[in-house]
């Protein structure tokens, strides 16, 4: 994905901080019910194994996700608008243009 070079507002940056927050917080709590749901089964050394490498990918992806430069953050709403971890109206409050582009970008 191209990085875009478009400018961000105070207002559009406060809305955007939030959104980003919201998501990030969503997506931890739901990893920490499926860790604790995994971690109940555990029975023997294998699962420990098997939990750990699941913390690993899914470390991987979220760094990897929650990227807050600007510069890409219409792709990061498109991705996490995608993936339910945002809705379209959290985002309210961004220039119709970005909004725009992060629902087109979301039905990719």
């Amino acid at each position: 994905m191209q990085a875009t070079d478009t400018q961000w507002s105070q207002t559009e940056q406060e809305v955007a901080k939030a959104a980003f927050d919201k998501a990030y917080e969503r997506e931890i709590n739901a990893l920490a019910k499926e860790v604790h749901k995994i971690a109940d089964g555990i029975t023997q050394l294998d699962d420990i194994w098997v939990l750990h490498d699941f913390l690993s990918a899914r470390r991987h992806d979220i760094d990897g996700k929650y990227d807050y430069r600007y510069s890409v953050l219409v792709f990061v709403f498109a991705r996490l608008l995608k993936e339910g971890w945002l809705n379209l109206e959290e985002l309210e409050g961004l220039a119709p243009d970005k909004l725009k582009k992060v629902s087109a970008l979301s039905r990719m």
